[in-house]
């Protein structure tokens, strides 16, 4: 599932793992996350718009649509 995340954490001066910091995630989960080798649980992507401020699909993209 492609996504902004990296961009979004870029734009607000955060390392990964500061922003798995602030989601309970490794900094691990947060490479894969924005190398789309691993899509985010339901949870975990609301937690993630909800830190920034914007709806999910604004930050990851349905492959489906």
């Amino acid at each position: 599932m492609r996504n902004r995340l990296k961009a979004l954490r870029v734009a607000r001066g955060w390392t990964q793992a500061d922003l798995g910091d602030r989601l309970g995630v490794s900094r691990q989960a947060i490479i894969a996350l924005e190398s789309d080798r691993h899509d985010p649980s339901l949870d975990l992507a609301y937690r993630i718009a909800a830190l920034f401020g914007e709806p999910v699909e604004a930050i990851f993209q349905n492959p489906h649509a």
